[in-house]
């Protein structure tokens, strides 16, 4: 009843849609890999070759330099926020705006070809240099410009999550982890990046760096340029200050306060699971094409069974729970990915050591290969 206690309403909004996202995001991201894989099947078919380790151009593969790197990009992106953000919260709010119409966007794309597919055809439109769109990706680009533009005239927190939301989609797709040693690095990498700016950076900047950028609102684009054209004092004054949609936020069931996670503490574990489940997958094309070859003597067939991706999925949700317990404790911001991260990664590595994997998944690249298996059942 006591860790009942410290999690109201919110935070179970937050851990529901968090899930969901990482989800959706990972088997958005596996589906793509299909498609790829037949188009490519289909344009080699003429020549007769198929090389089933090229990727799309817009897929995006992390490595280990990349990987290394990161946090410190980031912290430095987090300083000229600190420092600079009345400079150039203007631009921010515009190149976030516009990331995020993209990405809302590529997340209403399947709901919108389930709504044209009856009722037009899949010929794609002409628009000269701006290239060729079916009738579903201009509608789904249509009703994100529009969630955008009531967003930026009102402002309201449930607009901000859905443009969040779009973007841990979209980043969950569009990135790759391509083994399990990139992934460690990359997490326990943003680990110490996490944790340095939530609990030490005060005693540097005499701020907590890490909430102050996440929290502090930016100006309306809309009222700074009513007062650079200096349109009147009633012209584009009323309007909101925006919270930019680097995050989740639920309000409590007495709103008093907002329960809050970063979009990192999604996207991060989420490639995580991205990579599981697209290994899970692979796994099974290659017991398939071996006739079902048992794994190790030492592992009941019950534990072979389960997956990776369940694994680590069950790990996201009781890190995530715990970091939840522990910000309510103490009442203060927690750095998510202290207990993610652990939660996620032990679990994994534990259960591919004990399976025989390990080896193959630290550095042993995907081998993509068509299969007329298209589902993973889950």
């Amino acid at each position: 009843s006591r860790a009942y206690s410290l999690v109201d309403s919110s935070q179970v909004s937050t851990f529901l849609i968090s899930i969901l996202l990482i989800v959706y995001g990972s088997f958005r991201s596996l589906n793509m890999d299909f498609e790829n894989q037949d188009k490519e099947k289909d344009n080699s078919s003429a020549t007769g070759s198929f090389n089933g380790n090229s990727t799309n151009n817009s897929i995006q593969t992390i490595d280990s330099t990349q990987a290394l790197f990161l946090p410190i990009g980031a912290s430095v992106s987090l300083l000229v926020m600190f420092f600079f953000f009345d400079s150039v919260q203007v631009v921010f709010t515009i190149c976030t705006a516009v990331l995020a119409t993209i990405a809302f966007a590529f997340l209403l794309l399947p709901m919108c070809q389930y709504l044209t597919r009856p009722c037009s055809p899949q010929n794609k439109i002409s628009f000269g240099c701006c290239g060729r769109f079916t009738a579903a990706e201009l509608l789904s680009f249509s009703l994100s410009v529009m969630l955008v533009l009531i967003w930026v005239l009102t402002g309201h927190w449930l607009l901000m999550d859905a443009l969040a939301m779009g973007l841990c989609v979209a980043m969950i797709a569009f990135v790759r982890l391509p083994s399990l040693k990139v992934s460690c690095l990359l997490l326990s990498g943003l680990l110490i990046y996490d944790v340095f700016w939530v609990f030490f950076s005060a005693y540097i900047f005499n701020s907590n760096v890490m909430v102050k950028v996440a929290t502090q609102p930016a100006d309306n684009p809309l009222d700074v340029l009513s007062r650079k054209l200096h349109l009147g004092p009633n012209v584009g004054r009323d309007v909101p200050r925006l919270s930019l949609p680097g995050k989740l936020v639920f309000p409590s069931s007495t709103g008093s306060h907002f329960s809050m996670l970063g979009i990192g503490d999604i996207v991060m574990p989420g490639l995580l699971l991205c990579f599981v489940l697209r290994y899970d997958n692979y796994k099974k094309q290659a017991n398939s094409d071996s006739c079902g070859t048992p794994g190790p003597g030492n592992i009941s067939g019950r534990m072979q069974k389960v997956s990776y991706f369940h694994c680590t999925l069950i790990g996201y949700f009781v890190g995530l729970l715990t970091a939840t317990v522990a910000s309510r404790i103490h009442r203060a911001a927690q750095p998510a990915l202290l207990y993610l991260v652990p939660f996620t990664l032990l679990p994994l590595l534990t259960m591919a050591y004990l399976k025989g994997d390990l080896r193959r998944m630290w550095s042993e690249p995907f081998h993509s290969k068509s299969s007329s298996s298209r589902f993973l059942e889950v």
